[in-house]
């Protein structure tokens, strides 16, 4: 006879809880490991939200796609506020167990680059296999304009045949083609708010790299960062990056 489901054999608990493998004998190190570790399933959630979302938008069914991509910003905002848990680390608690990381490094995390590849920031760190894979097809922002081209706007072919990999450069004429959503958005609503729910989305990526930016600060100070990053320095150049370019550089055209 079939056991009942319980809550634990559900969730796998006994799996899950046996997953951390402190390699010192420092409190803080749990910590680390779960705050990391709880990362990782927020972004196999939000890739789980991105792929369905990019068909969505790619068909013109903009509605349908509001729910994942609002979702996904609210995972956002989540992962955000776990630096101030991992901020109650002080410096001196850290110390006593970095050594043990060795080379590894969050710059490492496949899944961190997959979401930003998806979302259209394209290049940069060392490519996992998921990250190869979504760099072959049209980023979340190529669907945008794909579909905005589609609903008749005057989209430059450059932003429709591009060569997926590369990094995305803004174009003027998307840029000058969605200023007419914005400027009209009782007529064109599912664009307008299909490019609002991206904002968001970016909005919220920004303030998640301030936010590690000031952790990271506050715990290492101007230090190296593992597996041979700058630290600080390196976190600090990438918050000007955008997945959306065209969406926030508009906004002065109004």
């Amino acid at each position: 006879m079939t056991e009942p489901m319980t809550y634990g054999r559900y969730l796998a608990l006994d799996q899950l809880l046996a997953a951390q493998h402190p390699l010192s004998d420092r409190h803080d190190e749990l910590l680390f490991i779960i705050i990391h570790q709880t990362k990782e399933l927020w972004l196999k959630q939000m890739i789980a939200e991105l792929l369905p979302a990019k068909v969505l938008v790619r068909e013109g069914r903009l509605i349908e796609a509001y729910k994942g991509l609002a979702r996904v910003s609210r995972i956002q905002a989540v992962m955000t506020l776990s630096w101030d848990v991992l901020a109650t680390m002080t410096p001196s608690d850290y110390t006593r167990f970095r050594e043990v990381l060795g080379p590894s490094s969050g710059f490492q995390s496949d899944q961190f680059r997959a979401v930003e590849t998806l979302l259209g920031v394209r290049g940069g760190g060392v490519p996992g296999p998921l990250t190869t894979a979504f760099a072959a097809e049209p980023s979340l922002w190529d669907d945008a304009n794909a579909a905005l081209a589609n609903a008749g706007f005057d989209v430059p072919a450059e932003a429709l045949t591009r060569n997926w990999p590369d990094k995305y450069e803004p174009i003027d004429g998307v840029r000058d083609a969605w200023t007419i959503v914005y400027r009209n958005p009782t007529t064109h609503w599912d664009l307008y708010q299909l490019a609002e729910k991206l904002v968001d989305i970016d909005d919220a990526l920004a303030t998640w790299r301030h936010k590690h930016v000031l952790t990271v600060s506050r715990v290492i100070g101007g230090k190296m960062g593992t597996g041979g990053t700058a630290g600080v320095p390196y976190l600090e150049s990438t918050l000007v990056k955008r997945a959306f370019p065209e969406l926030w550089s508009l906004r002065t055209d109004l």
